[in-house]
């Protein structure tokens, strides 16, 4: 008896909200060692640094039934205790095969300095890796100049808040769509 091969699930929708649970918080870590570890070979054996002590993660989910299934993108966010209403996002990563299939990287982009902004934020800001300057341009984001860091070539980048209401509800946050094949 022959039968058709089956195609691997793809979720139709993604939620992209702050990792709350423990077992998100875990999943992140490892997203996030899977692409600057292992991918990028931008850090030895982890990437964890002082900023995670005091970090808010960011977490996007695929979705089995409607229910949360896996960590597949992440973003980490902090607030700068010594200049009052500066906020930095860090450490943006997607799971390779999910790279480009739903706007995640935008997703987390939205509920990272949406989030802020809500939380007191008055001036968001990023080192870009330079291939993805052009995303967060077309997101309203304005680069300060070029810098080197781990080797490789980033941008000190701005967000322009207008873009970007405020989000009081991360833990909850946004639902993002899979694009159409």
């Amino acid at each position: 008896m022959m039968f058709e091969p089956v195609p691997p699930y793809r979720p139709s929708h993604f939620k992209v909200k702050f990792a709350v649970a423990p077992w998100e918080r875990r999943a992140c870590s490892v997203l996030r060692r899977q692409v600057f570890c292992k991918e990028q070979g931008l850090f030895a054996d982890d990437d964890r640094d002082a900023i995670d002590a005091h970090a808010i993660p960011i977490c996007a989910l695929s979705t089995l039934g409607g229910d949360a299934d896996a960590v597949v993108g992440t973003v980490r966010i902090h607030a700068v205790a010594e200049r009052p209403g500066e906020w930095w996002g860090s450490r943006l990563a997607v799971a390779r095969r999910f790279r480009g299939t739903a706007a995640l990287g935008a997703g987390l982009i939205q509920v990272a300095v949406s989030s802020a902004h809500a939380r007191g934020c008055t001036r968001f800001l990023a080192h870009v890796q330079e291939q993805n300057v052009p995303l967060f341009q077309a997101l309203h984001w304005t680069s300060l100049g070029a810098v080197a860091l781990h080797g490789r070539p980033h941008h000190l980048m701005q967000a322009d808040l207008a873009a970007y209401p405020p989000m009081h509800d991360p833990e909850h946050g946004l639902l993002t769509f899979r694009r159409a094949a």
